[in-house]
């Protein structure tokens, strides 16, 4: 039995079939994990979800799952890049949004010593304060206030982590930071206007996973959301103890898999 992280499918899923035969994938033995973003700017988000939840897998939270669920709940409109009228006009459209909404941000697995997320976490957070904070927004997703909440849940303010904030505000600061962070100061500042590589981000700025005050630093972290990070080799991480692994198969780059087991890496190229 083998255990495999997968990095953002948003909607490949040719390659996605592809890669679990390249990997040999028995649904009868092997664990899948998945990074979020499962659906959107792809050619077949419905397939894609279908799949996933078919085969029991684990996923988390994506920063386009949850803009699916505003759509799915009229908050707001398809975007001019959105690929999701396939999911809405579904004839298991609802019971795709519910399963969406049961998803976690956070997964962890303490006899593998891995734990899953979609962007990233503040320097003030360590796992088990982040498995607490994800489990707040979950609790509300999966009750009669999603609706309000997916209502305020865009934005980028407040900027950074706060105890003492309350209300929606405290909610949207966490699933920001979980599923949009890419840069932040040592304070935890969010910086949501660069998305390029390192090296071109703002002064002050560094990859969140490179902030020598982060809590999460001893935790194995394994994330997606951030395509243009690396030139697919997840490896090279290593060092900070992260493992991202969204490799742009949607930006007709490659889709990746990593071994839990000995943390190996497998890819297959885009058909995009």
């Amino acid at each position: 039995m083998s255990t495999y992280a997968i990095g953002d499918v948003q909607g490949c899923f040719q390659e996605l079939q592809d890669l679990l035969d390249k990997i040999n994938f028995d649904e009868t033995n092997d664990q899948l994990w998945f990074t979020g973003d499962l659906v959107n700017r792809g050619p077949d988000s419905l397939a894609t979800l279908r799949f996933v939840k078919q085969l029991n897998a684990i996923s988390v939270l994506g920063n386009h799952e949850c803009h699916l669920l505003a759509i799915a709940a009229g908050i707001v409109q398809p975007g001019e890049k959105d690929t999701l009228t396939t999911i809405l006009s579904a004839d298991d459209r609802d019971e795709l949004i519910q399963w969406i909404r049961q998803l976690p941000l956070l997964h962890y697995e303490k006899d593998s010593g891995f734990a899953m997320i979609h962007a990233g976490l503040p320097p003030q957070w360590d796992i088990l304060e982040a498995m607490a904070l994800a489990a707040e927004v979950e609790v509300v997703l999966q009750s009669d206030k999603s609706y309000e909440f997916l209502e305020n849940m865009y934005g980028n303010q407040p900027q950074q982590w706060d105890d003492d904030l309350s209300g929606w505000d405290r909610l949207r600061v966490i699933v920001n930071l979980l599923t949009r962070i890419r840069y932040c100061d040592t304070d935890g500042r969010m910086n949501f206007k660069d998305k390029g590589k390192p090296g071109t981000q703002s002064k002050n700025y560094q990859p969140w996973f490179k902030l020598n005050n982060r809590k999460s630093a001893e935790y194995k972290i394994i994330f997606g959301h951030w395509a243009s990070l690396h030139n697919g080799n997840p490896g090279d991480f290593k060092q900070h103890n992260v493992y991202p692994l969204d490799t742009g198969c949607v930006w007709g780059r490659k889709l990746t898999a990593m071994r839990l087991e000995d943390s190996y890496f497998f890819n297959v190229p885009s058909r995009q």
